[in-house]
């Protein structure tokens, strides 16, 4: 027989927790469903927004950065850099290549053939030479003069100056240091070591009492009360603050749920009187009244009037154009007729209604309905 261990359910709530839970949820309920009906009004007047206002300025703006700003930008720094490499050619033009050409074709010919090579044809054939002839004079002079004479002057010098001290420090001061060392200053830091460690061993044992005296007093007097403060106050107080932070934060949560559903309902139900307060009858009377209207206007009016202008605008520039061309022929027969000339034939335009003809006797008809007419040059026609 396999015995199944059962799995733990959950902790029983104290009359603690079933007290604090039922107003906390109300109070909370109170204060959280305005804020919640007010986030819900905000999330759709951002929502409306952003689909109204900033999605198409949005678009507007990425249409202007890539049709104006983008070009303008391209172009200002195309010229931005022609300009740069306009100064920056100018500038070497004007300030590097006369110093550049001054310095390679002017200083340094200069320098090399003027200073440099008689400063080493004076350096080869005259100061070397005399730079030679002072040493060697200078190295005869040291090795038959200086050298014996500062040998004995050196011997002198330490007869006099270094062995004596030398012979005061090794056999008068070194011994009796020695001495005193030993017979007078060593048993007196002996006597002084045990009188310090004696001060020291009762300053310690003096500080140890009265240490241990401080840790009874401080737990007697600061220990047994936090401890009773910590187990019988804190702890309970503690322990009511908790259930009271859980249960707000339980309500919290439970309450934007259910705020969340009374936002939906409240929505809903605006939504539906804005429909059958605003949107039906607007629709209404866009449907049966503006609509209407707007066809009897379109067909009655607009048309017409579009029409009347389109004609008037065609007569308009067929009567313009009459008038240019009569004013182009009164030009040129006036021109002709002050300076002379061939006159040249022109083309004649065809009379409406009537089918170009190339003259004869017998007119053939080409287009049914209408009379063909000879075709007859200005020259015949004189």
């Amino acid at each position: 027989m396999h015995l199944e261990k059962a799995a733990p359910g959950p902790a029983p709530e104290g009359c603690l927790t079933a007290a604090i839970r039922i107003p906390v949820r109300i109070v909370v309920l109170v204060v959280v469903v305005p804020v919640r009906l007010v986030w819900d009004a905000l999330a759709l007047c951002g929502a409306f927004l952003g689909r109204v206002l900033f999605r198409p300025l949005g678009r507007a703006y990425d249409w202007f950065h890539e049709n104006v700003l983008a070009p303008v930008g391209r172009a200002l720094a195309r010229t931005a850099e022609a300009l740069a490499t306009a100064t920056w050619w100018l500038l070497k033009a004007v300030l590097y290549w006369p110093w550049l050409g001054l310095w390679r074709h002017v200083l340094v010919p200069f320098a090399v053939h003027l200073v440099a090579a008689p400063a080493a044809w004076l350096y080869r054939a005259v100061l070397t030479p005399v730079g030679h002839g002072l040493a060697r004079a200078a190295a005869w002079l040291y090795a038959r003069l200086l050298a014996p004479l500062g040998r004995g002057t050196a011997l002198t010098l330490w007869a006099v100056l270094v062995w004596p001290w030398t012979a005061l420090w090794r056999y008068v001061a070194v011994p009796v240091a020695t001495a005193t060392y030993r017979h007078l200053l060593t048993p007196l830091g002996h006597g002084l070591a045990w009188l310090l460690k004696g001060l020291v061993n009762g300053l310690a044992w003096i500080l140890k009492g009265l240490a241990t005296g401080l840790m009874r007093l401080g737990k007697v007097l600061l220990v047994v009360p936090a401890v009773f403060l910590y187990r019988w106050v804190l702890t309970p107080v503690g322990r009511v603050l908790a259930v009271i932070g859980r249960e707000i934060a339980a309500a919290l949560a439970i309450c934007w749920r259910m705020a969340g559903y009374i936002s939906l309902a409240v929505g809903r139900a605006l939504k539906w009187l804005a429909r059958n307060l605003l949107g039906r009858p607007i629709g209404w009377f866009y449907r049966n009244v503006c609509t209407p209207v707007g066809h009897v206007l379109r067909d009655a009016v607009w048309r017409p009037a579009k029409q009347a202008a389109v004609e008037t605008g065609r007569a308009v520039r067929e009567a313009l154009a009459s008038a240019r061309e009569t004013v182009r022929r009164a030009r040129r027969d006036a021109w002709h007729a002050l300076v002379g000339g061939e006159r040249r034939p022109e083309p004649v335009n065809a009379p409406r209604g009537q089918a170009r003809n190339l003259g004869g006797a017998a007119p053939r008809q080409t287009v049914p309905g209408m009379v063909a007419e000879a075709e007859i040059s200005l020259h015949k026609r004189g």
